[in-house]
């Protein structure tokens, strides 16, 4: 179901984290909260005032997308605007970029780091997302653009494996350093509607990196990456289920706990299907891929991990057309065989279904632990929606 409007109001500061006052609401074409782009636009379009978005104050729906929302950002320039009577406070989890002056410094690294490489941004940064996950800006440079992007504390290990892979099918790194990294312009397009040709390349891409991590999960370590192995994953889903288990049914509750006794004869049985452990991309879909016709890079790395490469099937699959699932799971499970000959990735992926599902309400419990309260609305119903898909799941596939 399509979200509704999205009406912004913006209470404004100071750089120095002065309270200004708030404007009037307005209305912005795109629903999605962590957009940017479109409230920037809207500020200096309805009210003049050139603003940059800072972090989300109050939401008038419980969960992401559309609706009314209170946002905080920062202006440079003296703007009329009303008294507001809520206040500000503090938070230790607060995102640097999500307080008065961090964007300034996180764009001051990128400008330095432009400066090292005889780069030179030739225009203003166009904010393009702000939010608990990440702070995205675009910089215009000689002969192209320039991409900024600054990451939480959990996110962290996403520079250092870009480092590390050094492959035409991740994104290049100009510079990276604590939570910042600053790319080149990516050609082609975002391929969110990718045929089933493309689909198939992103499996073969993906599988093929993997494959050159298989016996190198001691580096992928050293980088900071999470494990999702066996021994690791299994008490982070016990724990997310007994966090959650309020927001489940009766029933839903009995199958996973069932579920979470029988994982280490789960995880044992997945191993005999002969699939080692290597890098998992963590978030892989057709969105998080970008090329041209001779070209496919995949992007945004920061939920990636150490684990079992089926991880990352589950998702995918879901996030294409009905009628593309049964060759791009074939496609897949052939790739397979024939990297690791003997192995049964059929039988791994349905031993795993319920287990993907499952890890991705530990990743969005952990992104509740990391994030300040005022942003948890943006994940707050996910841990349970992710535990209702895997009981789904279960009662598919009991016999696994």
């Amino acid at each position: 179901m399509e979200p509704p409007p999205r009406v912004v109001t913006l209470v404004l500061v100071a750089p120095d984290g002065r309270l200004v006052g708030s404007l009037p609401p307005f209305a912005v074409d795109v629903p999605w909260w962590q957009e940017a782009g479109p409230v920037v636009r809207g500020a200096r379009e309805q009210h003049g005032a050139e603003i940059t978005l800072l972090r989300l104050l109050d939401s008038e729906r419980p969960a992401p997308h559309g609706g009314a929302v209170t946002y905080l950002a920062e202006v440079q320039q003296p703007v009329a605007a009303a008294p507001w009577p809520g206040s500000l406070d503090d938070h230790p989890l607060r995102m640097p970029w999500a307080r008065p002056g961090g964007p300034a410094r996180d764009l001051a690294w990128a400008d330095a780091m432009l400066a090292e490489r005889g780069m030179r941004r030739t225009g203003p940064a166009e904010q393009v997302r702000s939010w608990n996950l990440s702070s995205l800006w675009r910089l215009p440079v000689d002969g192209g653009s320039a991409w900024l992007k600054a990451v939480p504390p959990f996110f962290a290990h996403e520079g250092p494996i870009l480092a590390r892979l050094e492959s035409p099918a991740v994104p290049d790194l100009l510079a990276q350093h604590e939570g910042r990294i600053l790319m080149p312009e990516i050609p082609g397009e975002d391929l969110y509607d990718a045929p089933l040709p493309r689909l198939l390349e992103m499996v073969s891409v993906l599988v093929d990196l993997q494959r050159g991590w298989i016996g190198r999960t001691d580096e992928l370590s050293a980088t900071g990456l999470p494990d999702w192995r066996a021994p690791s994953l299994a008490p982070l889903i016990a724990s997310a289920l007994e966090r959650t288990a309020a927001e489940l049914t009766d029933e839903e509750g009995r199958a996973l706990a069932t579920f979470v006794d029988g994982l280490d004869a789960r995880f044992a049985a997945t191993a005999a299907c002969g699939l080692p452990d290597t890098l998992v991309h963590g978030d892989f879909h057709p969105g998080n891929t970008r090329g041209t016709e001779t070209t496919l890079v995949l992007l945004d790395w920061g939920d990636c991990g150490i684990g079992h490469p089926l991880l990352d099937e589950s998702a995918f699959l879901d996030r294409i057309p009905h009628d593309a699932v049964a060759s791009v799971r074939e496609h897949w499970h052939a790739s397979w065989r024939a990297a690791v000959p003997g192995s049964d990735p059929g039988r791994a992926s349905r031993l795993l279904a319920p287990v993907a599902a499952a890890r991705q309400a530990v990743i969005y419990r952990a992104f509740l632990d990391g994030i300040e309260p005022s942003e948890q609305p943006y994940h707050c119903a996910d841990p349970a929606d992710w535990l209702h898909r895997t009981a789904v799941l279960l009662r598919s596939a009991p016999g696994e």
